[in-house]
């Protein structure tokens, strides 16, 4: 997800840490092709990341020369294993290129209408409070243009948010009792609550849960079998993973790494890695994903708060020239970056935590300096 500001319920925390520090000492790069020099660049940026107080972070990429990693810190205070490209994470907001693929899907095969109003689908739940579901599109919903208001801090202001599931009605109703930031199709404002709305509309259309449609859909056929959209009431990220640390203002770090999968639900479920991660983005810029005229309607873009956005990705400019195509996710305890380009490369960046002063480490630079 892309802000989670309140603080995370006591439910959540595995472990908690004294002190104040977080530094790591850096790890040496561990390329699985070449030489640690030529990726001298990412991995000055991936200490600098560490030093400034993220517990680990690492780059997994691939280009012409083949598949490599660089990684400093740790996956998992009070030790020094760093964390590897096959650890799995919780990829927060990378989720809504998934659910926008398979919502491009539907709509190849007739089961939905880009352009329709939500209200076709589901009838009645978006109304009331300044919001109309019938002048609200599709298409709006997968581009942030619905004008919905978010639902995230509200959920996480609750103290027992994390020790029971949630309905996907109960998150979009807490949304929408805010009133609309905008009249649909006249602005831009990131909504996971748009994101909660798609996922019902797909089981809705499917009779399907919208996890299973993505396993069946896409991490089946892609293969990525490190990737998983965990059911609600599983916490945890099962197999090997890197442990997500959070320090919410005036308290200390704590083991963030448990979290009741409903919460984020659609907008920001999956668990995955930077291999998985990768050869989605490469798969669907390729498009094995989606046909032509369907990818088109994916890569229209418009305005929007940093890179321009799409239907659930964005496009953003590459320092030496080109474009690269993907998108963030955030949430505690786990940052990260997804991109690929027209040509093949592909590159993810995961951060285990937040600097000392508690802001994100800037993980497009590192997928930035990796593409080129």
């Amino acid at each position: 997800m892309r802000t989670w500001k309140s603080r995370l319920v006591a439910g959540s925390v595995a472990l908690v840490l004294g002190g104040c520090c977080l530094t790591a000492l850096p790890v040496a790069a561990r390329p699985d092709g070449g030489h640690a020099g030529d990726r001298a660049a990412v991995q000055a940026i991936v200490d600098g990341f560490t030093a400034r107080g993220v517990p680990g972070a690492m780059v997994f990429a691939h280009d012409r020369q083949g598949r490599w990693t660089v990684n400093s810190g740790t996956g998992e205070l009070g030790s020094d294993r760093p964390i590897r490209p096959w650890h799995r994470v919780r990829v927060a907001s990378n989720t809504k290129m998934f659910v926008a693929a398979v919502m491009l899907q539907l709509v190849g095969e007739g089961k939905v209408v880009l352009d329709a109003p939500v209200e076709r689908y589901l009838p009645g739940l978006v109304r009331g409070n300044g919001y109309d579901g019938a002048r609200i599109t599709v298409r709006q919903l997968l581009q942030h243009t619905s004008g919905m208001a978010d639902y995230i801090n509200d959920v996480l202001s609750d103290p027992d948010a994390n020790n029971h599931p949630w309905r996907p009605e109960e998150l979009v109703k807490i949304g929408l009792s805010h009133p609309p930031l905008f009249a649909p199709g006249t602005g831009w404002a990131y909504s996971n609550t748009g994101y909660i709305v798609l996922g019902m509309l797909v089981e809705t259309v499917t009779g399907n849960d919208v996890g299973a449609e993505i396993t069946g859909r896409l991490i089946r056929p892609l293969g990525l079998w490190q990737t998983t959209y965990p059911q609600a009431g599983d916490k945890r990220i099962r197999g090997p993973h890197a442990h997500g640390y959070y320090a919410f203002p005036g308290q200390p770090v704590v083991d963030v790494t448990e979290l009741e999968p409903s919460l984020p639900g659609a907008a920001a479920a999956l668990i995955s890695t930077g291999p998985d991660l990768t050869r989605f983005a490469r798969a669907l810029l390729a498009g094995t994903v989606l046909r032509p005229d369907l990818l088109a309607q994916m890569r229209t873009t418009v305005p929007a708060e940093g890179p321009d956005y799409g239907l659930g990705i964005r496009e953003f400019p590459l320092p030496c020239g080109g474009m690269a195509w993907g998108h963030a996710g955030n949430m505690p305890g786990f940052d990260s970056f997804t991109a690929a380009t027209d040509d093949g490369r592909s590159a993810f960046a995961v951060a285990n935590g937040r600097l000392t002063d508690g802001s994100t480490a800037n993980l497009r630079s590192a997928v930035e300096s990796a593409l080129c």
